[in-house]
């Protein structure tokens, strides 16, 4: 375990501004250093590292800044959870797997998110770990279970994948949708013009739940089809650009 005193000791020296931690308890990361919105989770076992030397020296506020090694997003960890942290032996290492390993891999990220759906379940906006969820935060999960890395936000995602046209979508395939601008939601295509993705409660089904890539008469359904955005194919695991 890490104490405040540990990080502000090895802050001093010149080698720690490039020291990993490792999580030893699923925790939660927000949005800014008043720690009043969840913007991720980290699972137990991942890495990070705390991005502001100045906040470890103690500034009187109740968080950190740190990054999370495997898809290079920042958050503000409290200084409680800090216990929860080792120093990591052995630095986060990205795995390179060929489009082909991916495809293989698939039906196991999709049988994950079937899984998820099963237990009880709600959205929750920066959830990652489960069993609540928002929705890129589904498709992380879901991927990482058999050992592909996806960015964290929907927009990350779109951009990271390779864009198809939506007649191509094959399962393991991501559906984007939200505004001509930006993508602002994302899906799982499971076949037969369904996807299972994580929706809120103003516009969606407050957690879980399969939707159709139609003008259904599902009202769900159609609000997400009414912004479709396109569709893209992971072909790679995210390689961190630190």
């Amino acid at each position: 375990m890490v104490s405040l005193a540990d990080l502000q000791a090895a802050f001093r020296t010149d080698s720690a501004q490039n020291l990993e931690y490792q999580c030893q308890a699923n925790l939660n990361l927000y949005d800014g250093p008043d720690s009043d919105r969840l913007a991720t989770q980290a699972a137990t076992g991942r890495h990070l590292q705390i991005l502001d030397l100045a906040e470890v020296s103690g500034f009187g506020r109740p968080t950190i800044p740190v990054c999370l090694c495997e898809d290079d997003y920042p958050g503000w960890l409290r200084l409680e959870d800090i216990a929860e942290l080792v120093v990591a032996t052995v630095p986060y290492q990205a795995v390179r797997l060929e489009a082909q390993e991916i495809q293989a891999r698939l039906p196991e990220a999709i049988a994950f998110a079937y899984q998820a759906m099963k237990q009880p379940n709600y959205y929750l906006w920066g959830g990652t770990v489960g069993p609540n969820y928002d929705c890129s935060g589904l498709m992380q999960a879901a991927f990482a279970s058999v050992g592909i890395r996806l960015p964290r936000d929907a927009y990350q995602q779109e951009a990271f994948t390779q864009p198809i046209a939506i007649a191509e979508v094959q399962p393991g395939d991501l559906i984007f949708f939200g505004t001509p601008e930006k993508a602002t939601h994302v899906g799982l295509y499971v076949g037969d013009q369904t996807y299972i993705h994580s929706s809120g409660k103003d516009q969606g089904r407050n957690g879980i739940g399969i939707d159709r890539l139609s003008e259904s008469a599902d009202p769900v359904s159609q609000a997400y089809y009414r912004q479709l955005r396109g569709a893209g194919r992971v072909v790679a695991s995210y390689q961190p650009q630190g």
